[in-house]
């Protein structure tokens, strides 16, 4: 679990022309102000650490950022932040050494790759983003712990811009960096995704080349395909929460608290630019419903990847719906198989193509049943006592039978809501 503090909201220095937190920016919903003692009794509430987030969190004036981070290190022993980079100065740099803090930044390689973090004019951008390179080279050299989360869109991950990333990544291999993360591009618009999304072939094109670039590294960890192979072998205690069937509507993996001390939820899930207060009860609908929707209708009904993805983040669904599963579907699937593959050709049996893969599914869909989202490891090393007379198989055909009844109800009484779910 992650507890993101976003003492300014969605504010930021910089306008990335992909951002997943456009939505409420549109809306008109920026924090101005914040309040120290609320956002710390939220952040308790939450159960700590916090990560400091955005927007761009070191808009926040120093002697601010130091008395978070002074606060955070006397409780949780540790901090950390989540940046762009362009703002990194040597006051910061000395704030991090002082209070423990870890540094994610997110950038999307040097020069005109990382055009999209737009500054508002070309030589403004290119200026912003030699200075992030620079933040992260100092760093490193500093020895302060940094990652590093790079998005692959148009502008990066096609040739000749492809070879030109991946050179970078080499170059940054054995500097101190041990962990980067590659997104997919999450799309809020069809403009959006018309102008600089990657298709499905583009996607899995650059990922198969990272893939390959994977095995030259000595240091740095592309920790996507840790995860997903992790996720085949029934290993996914440490995964991230794309792969781990979320509630967007009270995303377990990250804790939002906002500047006026208001806890919400991740922002990736937040489609309509309102940060809704968290529900105190975790739901396991989209899951549930995913599974027994076949794949025409959006959902993940017989695929043998479904207990490694579920469907992956909401907030990347199909036409922005939840409901639906992963725009990025046919990505996801086609490096499972090749992951799959390489697991198979080294002698190991992974879970999807294991016969006991149904049984699983079946104490998982009893367990999302009961309000709980246990791991694929907990299932596999301690198996639920049987309840007896229980048929998994039969409780599935019951809930396809109870969403097909609601679906026909819906559509009958002119419900409009449901009825987009038989549509998607």
């Amino acid at each position: 679990m992650t507890v993101e503090l976003r003492p300014y909201g969605t504010r930021c220095n910089i306008q990335c022309r992909y951002c997943y937190q456009e939505p409420r920016r549109e809306a008109g919903n920026q924090a101005r102000a914040f309040d120290m003692e609320r956002m710390k009794a939220a952040i308790i509430a939450e159960g700590g650490p916090f990560s400091l987030f955005g927007g761009e969190p070191l808009m926040l004036p120093i002697e601010r950022l130091e008395e978070l981070w002074a606060w955070g290190l006397e409780r949780y022993g540790s901090n950390s932040v989540q940046t762009n980079g362009t703002l990194i100065r040597d006051a910061h740099v000395a704030l991090f050494r002082k209070y423990k803090v870890s540094v994610g930044m997110s950038i999307d390689g040097p020069g005109e790759l990382n055009d999209l973090r737009w500054g508002g004019s070309h030589s403004v951008t290119r200026s912003l983003t030699a200075k992030s390179d620079g933040a992260l080279r100092g760093l490193l050299r500093e020895a302060i712990p940094v990652s590093l989360i790079v998005t692959l869109h148009r502008g990066n991950a096609v040739a000749p811009r492809l070879d030109v990333l991946l050179e970078w990544i080499r170059e940054l291999d054995g500097t101190g960096l041990k962990s980067m993360r590659l997104h997919l591009m999450e799309s809020e618009t069809e403009m959006v995704r018309r102008n600089w999304a990657l298709t499905d072939d583009e996607n899995i094109s650059a990922l198969l080349k990272f893939l390959t670039l994977e095995r030259e590294l000595t240091t740095l960890t592309l920790d996507l395909f840790d995860d997903m192979r992790g996720m085949l072998i029934g290993d996914d205690r440490r995964a991230t929460c794309i792969w781990k069937g979320c509630d967007p509507y009270t995303t377990r993996a990250v804790r939002g608290v906002e500047g006026n001390g208001q806890r919400s939820n991740c922002g990736r899930t937040n489609k309509e630019g309102i940060e809704f207060v968290k529900s105190e009860r975790e739901g396991f609908e989209r899951s549930l419903g995913l599974y027994t929707t076949p794949q025409e209708a959006g959902g993940c009904q017989g695929c043998r990847f479904f207990l490694m993805c579920k469907g992956n983040c909401p907030g990347t669904a199909i036409d922005g719906d939840w409901r639906n599963r992963t725009e990025h579907c046919a990505v996801w699937k086609a490096i499972f198989a090749v992951l799959e593959r390489e697991l198979m050709d080294a002698g190991k049996r992974p879970l999807s193509q294991s016969e006991i893969r149904g049984e699983v599914e079946g104490q998982m869909i009893r367990e999302w049943q009961r309000g709980r989202n246990p791991s694929i490891a907990d299932i596999l090393d301690r198996p639920p006592v049987p309840i007896e007379g229980f048929d998994w198989r039969r409780e599935i055909e019951l809930i396809g039978t109870e969403l097909a009844d609601a679906l026909a109800a819906c559509q009958t009484s002119n419900c409009d809501g449901t009825r987009r779910l038989s549509n998607a």
